[in-house]
Formats: C-alpha cells, sequence, structure tokens
C-alpha cells in the first residue's frame, strides 16, 4: 500500500477519534506514523502536534459562541503549562528513540485506564440516580407523606425537588454531559488560594506531557479542569481546548526553531487534512453512538497499541 493511502487513512482514524470523542487522537496518531509510515518518534510527534493544533483551533472556533470557555482561566491554566511545554519539546529530538517509544507505551495505558473509568462513571451515574429516585419517599403536592397520618395528605402524588444548597441558586450549578453531579460553578474557578498550587503543578504537568510527547493531552486537560479548578464538565472540556492549542503551540513552536523537525509533506499534508475532515464525520459519528461504548473500543485499541509499543522496545 503506498505512502499516500497509508497517511490518508491514519488521518482518517485519527480524525474520527478526534470528532466522536473529543480527544484522543493524538495518543493515535504518533504510533500510526511510527509503525505504519515509518516516521521516527520525534518527528511524528511534531506532526502530531501540527494535527492537534489544527483541530483544537477549528473546535475552539466552534465552542467561541458557546459561553462555555472560561478564558482567563484557560489562559492561566495553559500559562503555567508553557515554559514545561517548551523545554520538554526540546529534550524530546535529544531522547533516545527507544525512550520516547517507552514512555508513550505508558502514557497511551494511562489514557485508556482513564477513558475506561470514565466510561464506567458514566455507567453507574444514571443507575444510582433511577435507584435514588426509586428510594426518595412519595409526597403529596403540600409536601406530605401519604399515609403518614399528616394534615394535607391526599393521593395526588408529586416528588420533591432538591433544593440548592445554602448560599447558591439553581442558576449555579450545571450538570455536565455524562450525567455526573453538578459542579457549582464560581466566579474565579479555582477553589480559592489553596487550588493556586495545584493548578500550576497540574499545568505544568500538561504541558510537559505535550512537548514530550507531542500529543494535545484532552484526556488529562478536562479532569485537571473538572477536579482542580471545580469546573463543570461542560465549561472544562471547552475551556481545555484553550489549553490544548496553547501548549500545542508552544511545542510546536519550540520544535521548529530548535530545527530538530524533519517533516515528510508526502505524509505530513494527507494526514492533516485527512484527519480534519474525518474530525467533522467523527462528531456526527458521536452524536449517533453511545458514548460509552466507543470510549470502551477506543480504550480498548490504546491498551493494544501500548502493549505492542512496550514489546517492541523490550522485546
Amino acid at each position: 500500500m503506498s505512502v499516500l493511502v497509508l497517511a490518508l487513512l491514519c488521518g482518517a482514524v485519527i480524525g474520527l477519534a478526534l470528532g466522536a470523542l473529543g480527544g484522543g487522537g493524538g495518543v493515535l496518531a504518533v504510533p500510526a506514523q511510527v509503525y505504519l509510515l515509518g516516521v521516527a518518534p520525534a518527528d511524528a510527534g511534531t506532526t502530531s502536534l501540527i494535527i492537534v493544533v489544527v483541530t483544537s483551533a477549528t473546535a475552539l472556533a466552534r465552542h467561541a459562541g458557546t459561553g462555555n470557555i472560561r478564558w482567563r482561566t484557560g489562559a492561566l491554566f495553559a500559562a503555567a503549562g508553557a515554559a514545561p511545554a517548551i523545554g520538554a519539546s526540546v529534550l524530546a529530538h535529544r531522547l533516545p528513540q527507544t525512550v520516547l517509544t517507552a514512555a508513550f507505551a505508558v502514557l497511551a495505558a494511562f489514557a485508556a485506564t482513564a477513558m475506561l473509568r470514565g466510561a464506567r462513571t458514566a455507567r453507574r451515574v444514571p443507575l444510582a440516580a433511577a435507584s435514588a429516585e426509586r428510594a426518595a419517599p412519595r409526597t403529596n403536592a403540600e409536601g406530605a407523606v401519604p399515609g403518614s397520618g399528616r394534615p394535607g395528605s391526599t393521593d395526588t402524588i408529586a416528588r420533591t425537588a432538591p433544593r440548592p444548597a445554602a448560599g447558591t441558586s439553581a442558576a449555579g450549578a450545571t450538570a455536565n454531559d455524562t450525567g455526573d453531579e453538578a459542579v457549582v460553578r464560581t466566579p474565579e474557578g479555582p477553589a480559592g488560594k489553596a487550588g493556586h498550587p495545584r493548578t500550576a503543578a497540574a499545568g505544568a504537568g500538561l504541558g510537559a506531557v505535550t512537548g514530550l510527547l507531542g500529543v494535545g493531552g484532552g484526556f488529562l486537560a478536562v479532569p485537571a479542569l473538572v477536579s482542580v479548578l471545580r469546573l463543570p464538565m461542560r465549561t472544562a472540556v471547552a475551556t481545555s481546548l484553550v489549553v490544548i492549542l496553547v501548549n500545542a503551540v508552544a511545542s510546536l513552536t519550540a520544535r521548529v526553531a530548535t530545527g530538530g523537525a524533519s517533516l515528510d509533506p508526502a505524509v505530513l499534508g494527507p494526514l492533516v487534512g485527512a484527519a480534519v475532515l474525518g474530525a467533522w464525520d467523527g462528531k456526527r459519528l458521536g452524536a449517533k453512538l453511545s458514548g460509552t461504548a466507543l470510549r470502551r473500543a477506543f480504550a480498548a485499541l490504546l491498551l493494544a497499541v501500548a502493549a505492542f509499543m512496550l514489546v517492541d522496545v523490550f522485546v
């Protein structure tokens, strides 16, 4: 099979993953280039960064008018990772290829584990909600439990809605896309000044991973924004695009500036073009299929890729 056809096929699969899952394509892009297109790991990371920049910029433009992006929060989070991203990008071309391959295999396995955990959580939450609903006491319109002997008991049954916590309003909490618990919005995003060191550490770690291995790190950025900054899931997904784009641009600029990148236009053009087009189809595919099933299938593929890469390095 010609290099052109392989590049188109790899780009299409990467784009489908990006569009359907909202991330993960960068994790698949590097091994696809290394083992199917014969690209060196460091150069594959550079090409992957180009794909990440183009696709994340496109997705960011789509989210810009939704009001879900916390621009200031994303910029601060990305600022913590910019310097590590640049330093790791320079280091990537100085490390042995076996070290990069092994590190990428570990990252792929970690990403697969995170996806499987997310799929299990998304499955458990609706079941728990349904169980809680069945166990909740049934009350009438006046709040009395039928049969309790309290005045006002009638046969008209209604479930009482949970009240917001003290100091919050119903508008201040937003449920995420997977049905997880609502996360209370805060004006600043981080949970007070105590969260600033964790924010800097998470941002720096994500930037280093992006620079060293050439992945966008959406599977790391979104959980960090949710757990560290306590953003609602939908807001975290949109804001993560700012973080991913800034880190990817910083990493790509460092690689090009140091002259370490050796890119083949015959591979780069078809791969990036097919990935961008595939991302649009992947978004429609993700809307039609179960998100849990997609994550499990992609996680299984990543685990297989990680195992293959580790065997290739150590055997």
